[in-house]
């Protein structure tokens, strides 16, 4: 697979704009209704598709820069259909099931079906940056049972949940 820079013919200081304008000229003169029956113009307008898809995305592009192509083996090999199709989310599940789980088992571990998304930067991923998450979840409240009110003569609200139960 060549480098997606040269597919493209930019260099790695490229603006937003200069790749937007590259990809937009290529794209047209590369189009399969333009070069009808070629399956060599066909073959570069996909590969020019690939190549923007990936350096358009500053977090693609870091994790590019930084591994090539390999940063986007496990979307390729799992059928996502081009390189950064779904790669992100293949690669750090992979990296943090490690972290989080010792890796992948038959066995559910508690809270194993819930996810929470978040966005971070690839370096501050790299680097193993922390950040506390706050997880809604439904127990019932010691103090009130459940039913929201104080026990007592007069009804009032549960002063530990706010009525919530």
């Amino acid at each position: 697979m060549r480098d997606f820079y040269e597919v493209l013919g930019v260099d790695k200081n490229v603006s937003e704009t200069e790749l937007k304008k590259k990809y937009r000229k290529l794209a047209k003169d590369f189009h399969p209704d333009r070069n009808p029956g070629d399956p060599e113009a066909e073959k570069k307008f996909r590969e020019i598709g690939q190549a923007y898809e990936v350096l358009k995305d500053p977090q693609k592009k870091a994790a590019y820069d930084q591994y090539g192509h390999d940063a986007f083996e496990a979307a390729a090999a799992g059928g996502g259909g081009h390189p950064g199709a779904g790669a992100f989310t293949d690669i750090f599940e992979d990296l943090f099931s490690d972290f989080m789980g010792g890796g992948r088992s038959n066995q559910q571990n508690r809270g194993s079906d819930l996810r929470y998304n978040i966005e971070l930067n690839f370096s501050d991923a790299y680097s193993g940056l922390e950040k506390d998450i706050r997880i809604n979840s439904y127990v019932i409240c010691s103090n009130c049972s459940g039913s929201g009110a104080e026990t007592g003569s007069s009804p009032s609200t549960c002063g530990s949940c706010s009525g919530s139960g």
